[in-house]
């Protein structure tokens, strides 16, 4: 596939499972004067777009950092535009899901959820779970460590159910308790703004993925970015310990 006259994107090379930490929406529009509601509603177009993108080329399953277990931190007034958008966002492209197959998970405790988000991000789950398309994980109220204490939570109660053998336990078998059971680790993460950490996001999904860091805020990373992004990882030697 053609981007532009720099680079062209192998399309037998395409990860099977990119991971997005969509970062900077605040400090967008805070450096443009704007209210940070603002960058967030911004941000929502970058999703439609990379989706689109991530759909396009292949891609298998995707994942979006949307909000995490930290979030909940941030003022009222933040959150709550948080939440609206992704009852604006489900509301309006959710035909557009279904009519390219995508099949929507939602990864984290959504449960604790506002009871308005909550149906709407259930009502998509349910209505694209027999789809066979691309995979987007929505990750909600999402936290990694809290994600693997789950786990273990639910190992200790099958072992003491007699469900499991202690000695049959292994890293493919614990991964069966994730969020992400059934689901390849990413081959890929990326995280705009300029940070370079993964901020308690697949800490142990990401053991050997390919960390992609840019300084573009998120509501300025666009087809074009995600492209490059992609273009990156398939210019690196992945040897998972190996020579």
């Amino acid at each position: 596939m053609n981007i532009d006259d720099d680079f062209k994107l192998d399309l037998s090379k395409i990860p099977s499972h990119v991971a997005i930490i969509m970062d900077g929406n605040g400090r967008w529009a805070t450096e443009k004067g704007l209210p940070r509601h603002l960058g967030h509603q911004e941000g929502m177009k970058r999703v439609i777009d990379v989706v689109e993108a991530a759909n396009d080329i292949g891609i298998t399953n995707l994942t979006l950092y949307a909000f995490s277990t930290e979030n909940w931190k941030r003022s009222k007034i933040e959150i709550d535009t948080l939440m609206n958008l992704l009852i604006i966002f489900i509301r309006k492209e959710l035909r557009r899901l279904m009519k390219n197959n995508i099949k929507i998970i939602a990864l984290g405790n959504i449960e604790q959820l506002p009871s308005n988000a909550l149906a709407e991000v259930k009502r998509a789950v349910d209505k694209t779970k027999d789809n066979s398309g691309m995979v987007l994980n929505i990750a909600l109220n999402y936290g990694s460590r809290t994600e693997i204490i789950d786990a273990i939570k639910k190992l200790v109660k099958d072992y003491d159910d007699g469900l499991i053998n202690i000695n049959n336990i292994n890293e493919d078998e614990f991964k069966r308790y994730l969020y992400t059971n059934g689901q390849p680790d990413p081959d890929l993460i990326i995280r705009t703004s300029g940070e370079q950490r993964l901020s308690n996001f697949l800490t142990f999904q990401s053991a050997y993925s390919e960390l992609y860091f840019t300084d573009q805020y998120w509501p300025d990373f666009n087809k074009r970015s995600f492209f490059i992004a992609i273009n990156d990882f398939q210019n690196r030697q992945r040897r998972f310990g190996g020579v």
